[in-house]
């Protein structure tokens, strides 16, 4: 077994003389550590996501820095946040923000230091993983220490996603073993025991949430994080979805104008809580919902430029894309604007790249209540279970 040993010289004081009388000190000259190294079973496997864990002072940020340099972040103030990854293209920014989980277009705009713990640690994981380069092996210590446990577990599994998605190397060093289900890592290492483990019955747990039909004043806890205008049609359906009592997600439902499209409704509102993004729930209460209204008859539209919610979409069968407004298409129909609408025409034209697509999947079996305009049906009267995983 190799060791890593660090010896320190003590400088000795009145405080340190009374230690060695107090407690029969008989090393008085140095102090050391002595933390076990044995990394050799990760070149027998492929890779992408490891964990040092331990408690404080097993020597984990030590052990880390074998593998190189930690990688630091450095965010200006005076700039959004997106502004900071400068070094890349904005969609691609989107999309990597997205896949860490930080999906909330209002955040982007925010400079770092006006984020929540949570949004900053995101953020922070974000820039770091961006700036690796190929074939580097990506570092982060005291992983999640500082973060909600609920946001851990939500930022774990956006984060073990992007890393296989991409197939980039990491190594996580952290004091919590709460995460391990939710990064499913392909190794394990704790300097007690001083070998590799390869986990073999790890499981994303299971998640399920209760969906309320709800007011409109419940549209006040969720506004600030929509990417559109915080003012929202009262015709709307709305419903909240909660986890142990928490409110985590909120969606509503538009019906088309009468003979617009037969029993068409579209969703105008979906808003994940920022501490619950990463974990799909945005797009599993979406579909939901759809499957729902299917049962009754009804389609469900959605309208989106969230590119999130388009990697979903575009790869599930149980939607269909009707149209797509791409930016070339942007730019010809901007042009045509400049030179032939008038100036209210040219004011109310949104610049936004979207995609809208068609439910076409299987009609839910549960009870559809919740979805019926009769009798009010509220938070106190009905809620359906849902499960994600």
């Amino acid at each position: 077994m190799k060791y890593i040993e660090r010896t320190n010289k003590i400088l000795n004081d009145e405080y340190t003389a009374y230690i060695y009388e107090a407690y029969d000190i008989q090393n008085r000259e140095s102090t050391s550590v002595k933390i076990p190294i044995n990394f050799g079973d990760c070149k027998t496997f492929d890779w992408n996501i490891g964990v040092i864990y331990g408690g404080s002072g097993t020597g984990k940020t030590t052990l880390l820095r074998e593998f190189g340099d930690l990688a630091d972040d450095s965010f200006d103030d005076k700039k959004p946040l997106i502004s900071n990854f400068e070094w890349l293209e904005p969609k691609e920014v989107t999309r990597l923000l997205s896949s860490m989980g930080l999906s909330s277009v209002p955040t982007w705009l925010r400079p770092f230091g006006l984020l929540s713990n949570g949004e900053q640690y995101r953020a922070s994981l974000a820039y770091k993983v961006a700036k690796a380069k190929e074939n580097d092996v990506i570092l982060i210590d005291e992983y999640t220490s500082v973060v909600d446990r609920d946001v851990a577990k939500a930022m774990s599994n956006a984060l073990q996603k992007y890393i296989r998605r991409h197939n980039k190397k990491i190594i996580l060093a952290s004091c919590h073993f709460d995460i391990m289900e939710w990064l499913l890592p392909d190794w394990t290492y704790s300097p007690l025991k001083g070998r590799v483990e390869r986990p073999s019955r790890l499981r994303r747990p299971d998640l399920k949430l209760s969906l309320f039909r709800c007011r409109y004043d419940t549209w006040k806890i969720f506004k600030q994080y929509h990417y559109l205008t915080e003012d929202l049609n009262k015709a709307c359906i709305m419903y909240v979805s909660m986890i142990n009592d928490k409110p985590v997600a909120f969606n509503a439902v538009l019906p088309f104008p009468h003979g617009n499209i037969k029993d068409g409704y579209r969703m105008s509102r979906t808003v994940v809580m920022p501490d619950y993004q990463g974990l799909g729930i945005g797009s599993k209460i979406t579909d939901y919902l759809a499957s729902l209204y299917a049962a009754e008859g009804r389609t469900m539209y959605v309208k989106t430029s969230n590119p999130a919610l388009w990697a979903h979409r575009d790869k599930s069968a149980n939607w269909h894309m009707t149209t797509e407004v791409t930016q070339d298409k942007l730019n010809s129909e901007w042009m045509d604007k400049m030179q032939d609408a008038d100036k209210g025409g040219m004011l109310s034209y949104r610049n936004a790249v979207t995609k809208s697509y068609k439910w076409i999947g299987p009609k839910s079996e549960d009870d559809t209540d919740i979805i019926l305009f009769k009798n009010h049906v509220y938070k106190d009267v009905a809620q359906n279970q849902v499960s994600l995983f």
